[in-house]
Formats: C-alpha cells, structure tokens, sequence
C-alpha cells in the first residue's frame, strides 16, 4: 500500500534506481521471503549500478569517439598481429593509472581507429574522461583558437583528459605553429595522462615526419617513451566489412 508514495519521493529525491528496482521488487512474490536488509541492500545496488551507467554514458558522450566500439567486439582471429595478451593488459587500465601511452601503427584499414575507441570506450567505463580528435582538425582548431581567444582553453581541456586519443598521427604535413602546439600538448599531459596515437607510418618515420629535429626529439621523448607499441599488418577489415 505504501509503495506508491514510496516510489514519487524516491523520484523526487532522485533515486531513479531504487525507484525502479522497488518497482521491479513488488512484482515477485518471493520477494516476502527476504529480510528488510536484503531487499535495502538490493535497492542500494540498484542505485548504484543506475549512476554508473549515467555516469559512463556522460563520460562516452563527452568523449565523441568516432567508433562506438568496445572490447568485446574486437575480432583477435584476422591475422593482423594483434597480440592478445597485450591488449587484455591494457584492458585492465593499469596504464592508464601510471599515464602510459598506447601507439596503434599499420596500414589503412587495419583497424586502428576501432582499437583506440575500444581502449577509450573501456577507460570511459574505469571512471576515467577520453576525447577523441582527429590531427589534422586538432591542429586547425588550435590555429583558429589563436585569433578568436579560445586557444589557452583547448589546451587545458586536453591536458586534463585522462585518456586523449589522436588519430590519424604524421598525416598532415606540420607547420612550425603545429610542431609548437604539439610539444605544448605532450609537455602538459607528459606523466599526468595518457595518449592513444594512430598512424600509418610507422614509428621509425615519425621524427622525419614532424620535421624540425629538434621539436621532433622533444615531442618523441614525450611520446614514445613509456607506451605500448602495436604495430599491425595485413588486409584492410573493410574488404569483407569484418568486425574490427
């Protein structure tokens, strides 16, 4: 009789999930047969488990992956080199904990832009913020921050990301503004966030790629030290429009 009034004051205190679960409870006959702590622990449960999932879908909207992909649909059978081992570590988020990098190189097609929105969609459910941006856009929108006063704003946004995902790494050709920026990026994230690059170049043609030698070695250093290389090879997925 009581539940009625019971499940408004519990939407109006905003207990969303106990409102549910209450509801849920009512509807089991057995549900007599638990003691008054049981079915308070189970409503507290509930609740719980309803803020987590608000929270991660704010975390995965924030983040604007280009890929809804997750761990679970990654596909370890096509033959691309991708160590399974490898990324069940890195599922586990130890590296993003310890602000360790991750660098997807290989060919087009291979996947890399799915294995970099999985590791972000997975630290987005660890509690963490990603962002995914592609270079060429990052590097225009800091370019255009510069005239309209919103320059000092995206670098802060970035340095405080837990897990920043760049794609489409050493694509377009730098500017020495762009170098700049870059070095900039990784000297506030450096040992304080964790960075997912993607490239298809591969590491050894990095520092011709950025250009100056000397911004090159200081952003590589940055970079590249403390991170997991992945490098993949073989067919593009999108062949055969194969799960990534």
């Amino acid at each position: 009789m009581l539940n009625h009034p019971t499940h408004d004051k519990l939407h109006q205190l905003r207990l969303a999930g106990m409102a549910k679960a209450l509801a849920q409870q009512d509807q089991h006959a057995e549900i007599g047969q638990l003691t008054f702590e049981e079915r308070l622990g189970l409503l507290v449960d509930a609740e719980l488990a309803e803020r987590e999932s608000r929270q991660n879908g704010a975390r995965l909207k924030r983040a604007k992956l280009r890929q809804a992909a997750t761990p679970e649909d990654i596909d370890f059978r096509h033959p691309r080199g991708l160590d399974r081992a490898l990324f069940a570590r890195l599922m586990t988020g130890r590296w993003v904990a310890d602000h360790q990098n991750v660098l997807l190189c290989g060919p087009t097609g291979v996947g890399k832009t799915f294995l970099a929105c999985a590791l972000a969609n997975q630290a987005c459910r660890q509690g963490h913020s990603a962002l995914y941006v592609r270079l060429p856009r990052l590097l225009a929108d800091l370019a255009l921050g510069r005239g309209d006063g919103s320059y000092s704003k995206t670098l802060a946004k970035l340095a405080k990301t837990a897990v920043l995902v760049i794609d489409e790494w050493a694509l377009p050709k730098l500017t020495d503004e762009g170098r700049r920026d870059l070095l900039e990026i990784f000297e506030d994230r450096h040992q304080s966030g964790s960075t997912v690059i993607t490239s298809q170049l591969p590491q050894s043609l990095w520092h011709e790629s950025i250009g100056d030698p000397t911004l090159a070695d200081a952003i590589l250093d940055r970079l590249v030290h403390q991170a997991h290389s992945i490098n993949l090879s073989g067919e593009s997925l999108r062949k055969n429009d194969k799960p990534n």
